[in-house]
């Protein structure tokens, strides 16, 4: 199964990182989806959710209030102002 390997960081921790089948963030011009393959993308994000479809199964949803999203050869970096994680996830995913 295609997988991308993402890094979502805050300024002040890593908030998550893992391989995962689809990113979903609220990029200023409207919502991105990134899948396996993805054209190589910088964008600024704006305040919204992030969701990654994790490939252990488990989604990670966090609350973001902005940043930016960078995307290439299958490596997704969110790095953002300040995140909440919606859900629990699993110490081994962090």
């Amino acid at each position: 199964m295609a997988q991308i390997e993402v890094d979502l960081v805050a300024a002040d921790r890593k908030v998550w990182s893992g391989s995962a089948r689809l990113v979903s963030a609220p990029a200023a011009d409207g919502d991105v989806g990134i899948l396996p393959g993805h054209a190589p993308l910088l964008a600024v994000l704006r305040k919204g959710r992030v969701t990654i479809h994790a490939t252990s199964g488990s989604d990670v949803t966090v609350a973001v209030s902005g940043g930016f999203i960078s995307v290439d050869n299958d490596a997704v970096t969110l790095v953002v102002d300040s995140a909440e994680l919606d859900v629990a996830i699993a110490p081994s995913a962090r």
